[in-house]
């Protein structure tokens, strides 16, 4: 099935901007940035939005919940009912913890391993969704609660690495929108395995 919304998971803000829980904002960004797209706030679904036309007649959301990360879904839902789409059509661009920085893996389905923004959305769409999973471990310390390490901002090595991949990330998502989940699977789970 295409994917025709695609929801950068982060916190509003400016003091959460260079936090690793807003990596998937940060994409999603470089994403709008370089085919030249304009945000604009919807309040009605308490979300920033732009379309981005990826062929001729072949276009996607691309939304930046407001609602702080642990309620994304509740934006994501409300898009998704206003434009009828199914879970399948959706895909969440999120940080996650559980693979180290600078990789990026896509998924359907799973658990939401311990990620609060999947959570929700699990939550508000249910099952099905696409996951594009940009890696932000190892947690150093190891005994550092977790909130406060995603919620931390990159050290100075990890932004350069973050800077470093950020076009890989943006054309592995441009895949990933503009082929389906399954060929973007095919692709970048391979090739970061490598």
């Amino acid at each position: 099935m295409s994917i025709l919304l695609a929801a950068g998971l982060g916190n509003p803000g400016r003091e959460y901007a260079a936090t690793r829980h807003n990596l998937g904002w940060t994409v999603i960004d470089a994403l709008a940035r370089k085919h030249g797209l304009v945000w604009r706030t919807e309040p009605a679904f308490e979300a920033e939005l732009t379309r981005w036309e990826i062929a001729p007649g072949s276009a996607c959301w691309l939304a930046k919940p407001l609602t702080f990360m642990n309620d994304s879904g509740r934006a994501v839902a409300a898009l998704g009912r206003f434009y009828k789409l199914p879970p399948a059509a959706t895909v969440a661009v999120h940080d996650d913890l559980s693979f180290d920085i600078g990789r990026v893996k896509v998924s359907v389905g799973g658990s939401a391993g311990g990620h609060n923004g999947v959570d929700s959305l699990i939550g508000h769409l249910g099952e099905g969704f696409a996951r594009y999973r940009l890696g932000v471990g190892p947690k150093e310390p190891p005994e550092m609660d977790l909130k406060d390490f995603v919620l931390g901002d990159f050290t100075a090595e990890q932004l350069a690495i973050i800077q470093q991949k950020l076009d890989h990330y943006v054309d592995g998502l441009e895949l990933l929108l503009a082929s389906g989940a399954d060929p973007a699977m095919n692709l970048l789970n391979r090739k970061e395995s490598t």
